[in-house]
């Protein structure tokens, strides 16, 4: 069977904010964390997607089943083939915006990105750099790093796909007996 994918998908959002239970709790789980990455560049089957990531049809459709329900995901085309029919999966959106990230879902997202890094065929970037910034300081360069992933041109389709994640954070104050007061 040869590669068929839909012609014209409908495109998904620029970018879609995070911010209901449901979708913290899809977001908590690492395959699924995966399986956004595996749909960021085109609409893709359950069959499609366990092979990419090697895992069983069953648990990819399960999973997919949780995306769809907290909008992540949707069908957006179908085709019948031998008396059934195929669905193509697409993300609701091409970045997700998460504004209070919780704990569980970044776990999840970091055990997912850690995974990608340890499959990676090329020379991977990570750095962790503690700065002291004043709230204006953090403030631009949150914005900056945002704007120079948003505005990247990116090369045509047949290139490798490239993860990227931002974040910034402010360290919680620690107490003398290292407890977060």
């Amino acid at each position: 069977m040869t590669d068929q994918r839909p012609s014209h998908p409908p495109p998904p959002a620029e970018v879609q904010e995070i911010g209901e239970p449901e979708q913290f709790a899809a977001l908590a789980h690492p395959l699924r964390q995966r399986l956004l990455f595996a749909l960021a560049r085109r609409p893709a089957t359950i069959s499609q997607l366990a092979v990419q990531l090697d895992a069983r049809k069953g648990n990819v459709a399960h999973h997919m089943k949780v995306l769809r329900e907290a909008g992540l995901v949707y069908v957006a085309e179908t085709r019948q083939v031998r008396g059934g029919t195929e669905q193509y999966y697409q993300r609701t959106a091409r970045r997700m915006f998460v504004a209070e990230p919780q704990a569980a879902g970044t776990a999840a997202m970091l055990g997912a990105v850690a995974e990608e890094l340890d499959r990676s065929p090329s020379e991977t970037h990570l750095t962790l750099r503690h700065l002291h910034l004043s709230p204006e300081k953090a403030q631009k360069l949150g914005e900056t790093l945002t704007r120079l992933v948003d505005e990247l041109e990116e090369d045509s389709a047949d290139q490798p796909v490239h993860g990227v994640l931002v974040t910034l954070y402010q360290q919680a104050h620690r107490s003398d007996d290292g407890a977060t007061p």
